[in-house]
């Protein structure tokens, strides 16, 4: 059976429970909580995980390697014990853009490999960047993810389902969420071009209904594949997204 992620952003507190409790009620294609690590707000990933899981028990905190050092892992990993915390994603991070942060030459293969010696119940998923680098670079790194211990990856979202036949296709037989993001604007269309140097095939759209089928698509491919899937409704109406999807 297919497994659908939903990333919640850890806004207001409140606000992420009232979310999460309306997803788990009204949407039970959904079986997990992704909440993303940003700086830009003071909760923090795992503190977030912590309230939700209540709520919905598979919640999956992102963990920004370059927040850690390496050789003092200690307090991370307690936290993450202490909030009973059983599946992180380690990402690499983005540096603070005023540098108002500490960070540290972590890398997310060295952190993956920390945690899973620290705590070898958790399970650690790694995430793959389809559009940082060469394919075949970016398929070299998942072998070091795994060689570290990944357990599993979520993806950057995909806009080309020929992408993501190619990347199925490697990672056949992981553990895997392909991931699912609508962009609908034509200012968000050439933020991910800019920003994350992501593909849009011709045929793209930015609107609602585009991403919607697009998103059946992959949901239907994933069954047909044995794969997960992994929805991030950006800056759009989240019931009014996930009904056109599922109903």
């Amino acid at each position: 059976m297919i497994q659908i992620l939903l990333e919640v952003v850890p806004r207001d507190l409140s606000v992420v429970i009232q979310e999460v409790d309306f997803v788990k009620n009204k949407f039970k294609q959904i079986t997990g909580i992704n909440i993303p690590d940003l700086l830009r707000f003071e909760n923090r990933s795992w503190d977030v995980a912590s309230v939700v899981r209540p709520v919905f028990p598979n919640v999956i905190p992102h963990i920004r390697a370059i927040d850690f050092d390496l050789d003092n892992c200690e307090p991370l990993v307690k936290t993450l014990q202490e909030l009973q915390i059983a599946s992180v994603v380690v990402i690499k991070g983005d540096p603070p853009t005023d540098m108002s942060k500490q960070v540290y030459p972590t890398t997310s293969v060295k952190l993956i490999k920390k945690l899973k010696k620290e705590i070898q119940h958790l399970k650690v998923y790694a995430a793959i960047d389809q559009y940082r680098v060469g394919i075949k670079d970016e398929f070299d790194y998942i072998e070091m993810k795994k060689d570290a211990g990944a357990d599993g990856f979520l993806t950057q979202p995909f806009f080309d389902m020929r992408l993501v036949d190619i990347f199925s296709e490697k990672l056949r037989g992981t553990e895997v969420y392909i991931g699912v993001s609508p962009v609908v604007t034509e200012k968000s269309q050439s933020y991910w071009e800019s920003r994350n140097r992501a593909y849009f095939p011709k045929e793209f759209r930015p609107s609602l209904e585009w991403n919607v089928k697009f998103a059946k698509d992959v949901l239907t491919y994933c069954s047909e594949k044995g794969m997960n899937a992994y929805l991030m409704p950006i800056r759009i109406n989240l019931e009014e997204y996930l009904h056109q999807i599922f109903d």
